[in-house]
């Protein structure tokens, strides 16, 4: 877990903060810093990659235990996401970019959890941010492929059954609900989910050990080992917040898709 940047002294406890989050560059790759984040993002796609090619590699009628996970997984998000959202006849073409985004996003969820890496990838708001664009530019592509520009604008923009009075009025509102806000929205969500959950974890964490080794004395050492039990308790609900963070994030992208190809607003 990342302490740096948390003060433990004498005088008093120093609360952890978004300077927690902040990490030296590790190298320089042709004039830009590379971070620990930035690694975790090539070693998730890695990761990932790997699990599914040996999952997939001698494929048999009876699966063993990592195909099973492989096609659970891949099911998973096919059948309860794809289909399920964005229906039976358009979903198969988005199924492998959702399956994708669902384990890169869970891994890097996860790194939260896994010792010596311990720290969410998408507690930095411009990895979130980034992955958003990416869906933004995906939903919009696809509506615009389908329905032509002006036609996606015109079913994003204006709702059906409405008076010409309220256009005015509705059209911006709804621009900017479902053109602009969208992915920021989504960032916020996944970032906010992860940061939070990280920044409490630090804080039993460094909490406790200032209660046992400077506050001291009965009260000190009691607290600390509640804080400690507290800390591990957290780190267990996080990991389901990290699973349904990547579950949600998908969920919506599949949404946002359905929405794009739909002849209605």
């Amino acid at each position: 877990m990342n302490v740096a940047g948390s003060t433990i002294a004498a005088e008093g406890f120093g609360a952890p903060g978004p300077a927690n989050f902040q990490y030296p560059e590790l190298f320089s790759v042709g004039g830009v810093d590379v971070t620990k984040p930035m690694v975790q993002l090539v070693l998730a796609a890695a990761l990932i990659s790997a699990f599914l090619i040996i999952a997939a590699r001698g494929r048999s009628l009876v699966p063993g235990r990592l195909q099973f996970a492989g096609e659970g997984a891949y099911g998973f998000v096919r059948n309860s996401v794809g289909r399920d959202i964005i229906g039976s006849h358009d979903f198969q073409r988005f199924v492998p970019y959702l399956v994708a985004l669902f384990f890169f996003v869970l891994v890097n969820n996860l790194f939260a959890s896994i010792p010596f890496i311990q720290f969410p990838t998408f507690s930095r708001a411009s990895m979130a941010y980034a992955l958003a664009g990416l869906s933004w530019i995906v939903y919009n592509a696809v509506g615009i492929h389908k329905h032509g520009l002006l036609g996606y604008l015109k079913l994003q923009c204006v709702p059906s059954g409405v008076g010409p009075a309220m256009l005015p009025l509705l059209v911006p509102l709804e621009f900017f609900s479902n053109i602009l806000v969208r992915p920021a929205t989504l960032a916020l969500r996944l970032f906010a989910n992860m940061f939070a959950g990280h920044l409490l974890l630090i804080l039993f964490a460094t909490g406790g050990l200032y209660l046992i080794s400077d506050y001291g004395g009965a009260i000190g050492y009691v607290s600390g080992a509640a804080a400690w039990i507290l800390a591990i308790a957290i780190s267990f609900l996080e990991m389901l917040v990290q699973f349904l963070q990547a579950y949600v994030f998908v969920l919506l992208n599949a949404m946002y898709i359905q929405g794009a190809l739909a002849d209605e607003h």
